[in-house]
């Protein structure tokens, strides 16, 4: 199995907000860089999706070793998932897990790899990291670059009734979008 050394990072103007994720991988002396944008969304599913779209890169089964600043990303990829599976997707608390979609799409592309889950702190001068935080932050610069800031607030207005039905209009009120 190819060894792959894999950084990532979720990023977000506001939680929620727009939103990027970022990739580094890297096998011996090849690395590729990775990094997308999506007008509303949070930190939470950055990370996520920066895991996924990592492992999706690779081409066949890998050994990698995994970092990220994320310690929900990495309790969720290790501990939590597991017991979700198991509860059909639903919390201790019997609701239903957040951002469940992402889980299980990480979930599936997990499987055909051996992954060492390690946690780096997050902008503290490690290399990896810091230049996914750049790569997620060029993608939000790049997306903004796209919406106008009224397309945004709607995207976020869109992005918060399907996450939050029960609390939309406060939330809205609060953040001056209606």
């Amino acid at each position: 199995m190819k060894k792959i050394v894999i950084y990532t990072d979720g990023a977000c103007l506001g939680n929620p907000g727009p939103g990027a994720w970022a990739a580094v991988l890297t096998h011996g002396n090849h690395s590729k860089e990775l990094n997308g944008a999506v007008p509303a969304t949070t930190n939470n599913r950055m990370e996520i999706q920066a895991a996924i779209q990592a492992l999706q890169a690779l081409k066949s089964p890998c050994d990698v070793t995994f970092h990220s600043d994320s310690k929900y990303l990495i309790s969720g990829a290790t501990d939590w998932t597991k017991n979700w599976k198991k509860t059909g997707w639903v919390t201790k608390s019997k609701k239903p897990v957040k951002n469940a979609d992402l889980w299980r799409e990480l979930d599936a592309v997990m499987t055909p790899h051996k992954i060492c889950w390690q946690w780096v702190k997050g902008h503290s001068g490690n290399p990896g990291n810091e230049r996914c935080d750049a790569l997620a932050n060029e993608a939000i610069s790049r997306l903004q670059g796209h919406y106008t800031p009224a397309q945004l607030h709607a995207e976020l207005a869109a992005f918060l009734v399907d996450q939050k039905p029960c609390s939309t209009n406060q939330t809205l009120m609060e953040m001056s979008l209606l």
